[in-house]
């Protein structure tokens, strides 16, 4: 039962990026920057850090990833079958003013991202920049969890709604957990 949860929660988490993904992966200069091995997508599900808790005890408790203090969260990567990957966020406070915190402020728990693989953000955030005249949440590529270079993209997705979506590098020789 949990690995259908999670199956279906990964299926609409990728369903609401594709359109975007879609338009970006066609483009053959940002699809070079694709990692050829491993998954290619995570989604991020945003939960309360009660619920936090129980997912966390209820996997076997999963290391946490070590998350930059200015981003008030707490993370872990759940793995599944077939490519299937989670990470389950939460804040530290929840009357704080993380990224996080005023996700689950505003919208309750639920999915909060699309996490996209890429070789170089800084390149991938360059191209999206040019090419799709999307504007990143921050100007340059900013420390994420575990060593990892992030930036993040707000964009359109079905009936009106966005959805927020990081483009991730895994350091050079590290193997994401």
């Amino acid at each position: 039962m949990r690995e259908e949860a999670a199956r279906e929660l990964f299926r609409q988490g990728c369903s609401s990026a594709e359109p975007v993904l879609r338009d970006w992966f066609a483009d053959a200069e940002f699809r070079k920057l694709i990692p050829s091995s491993g998954a290619l997508l995570t989604v991020g599900i945003a939960v309360e850090p009660a619920r936090f808790e129980t997912i966390r005890q209820a996997a076997g408790r999963p290391r946490l990833a070590e998350v930059p203090p200015d981003q008030d969260a707490l993370e872990f990567e759940l793995r599944f079958a077939h490519g299937v990957r989670l990470d389950i966020l939460t804040t530290h406070d929840a009357a704080g003013g993380g990224a996080i915190a005023r996700f689950l402020a505003r919208f309750g728990e639920g999915i909060q991202q699309v996490e996209c693989d890429v070789r170089d953000v800084a390149r991938a955030t360059e191209l999206l920049r040019t090419r799709f005249a999307i504007q990143p949440v921050y100007p340059e590529t900013r420390p994420g969890a575990d060593g990892t270079r992030v930036n993040f993209f707000l964009v359109p997705a079905d009936e009106g709604r966005k959805i927020l979506i990081e483009m991730v590098e895994v350091p050079s020789g590290k193997k994401q957990t």
